[in-house]
């Protein structure tokens, strides 16, 4: 099988490491300030993410993207700091079993917002399993 072209193969690696963060960040900011532990996280992600755009030979200038191009990956960038901020807070006081499926709630907002925004169109069965996604996050948030 082909993977490097293979959607699902790729979004269940990031389910694994999704996980595997979750854990290790559990265990790392114990004793330590959440906002710090996600400002060392967050330069260690450069480093390594420099290392293989540079290694990898997929470096380019950036300078010459689009501003609109600038303007969303900026607002990605905000998006995803504060989802980090948020994210180590919350395990920093809460148990990352349940931590972890709530922030999953963001598959809910995805599907959401790209029907909104994007003019995606998921089919009845997609919205049953992000139904269902929706309706685990609230059981989990009740069961305190």
């Amino acid at each position: 099988m082909n993977t490097s072209g293979n959607w699902f193969f790729w979004a269940a690696l990031s389910a694994v490491f999704a996980a595997l963060t979750a854990i290790f960040a559990k265990i790392g900011i114990q004793g330590v300030n959440s906002d710090l532990a996600t400002l060392i996280r967050t330069a260690i992600i450069g480093c390594i993410l420099a290392a293989f755009v540079w290694f990898t030979g997929k470096w380019s200038d950036p300078f010459t993207l689009s501003p609109k191009t600038w303007l969303f990956l900026g607002l990605s960038g905000l998006a995803t700091g504060a989802s980090w901020v948020c994210y180590f807070r919350a395990l920093q006081i809460g148990d990352a079993s349940k931590v972890a499926p709530v922030d999953k709630f963001s598959l809910v907002l995805v599907a959401v917002f790209a029907f909104a925004f994007l003019g995606e169109r998921p089919s009845l069965h997609e919205w049953l399993g992000i139904g269902m996604v929706a309706a685990g996050v609230v059981v989990l948030a009740l069961g305190r």
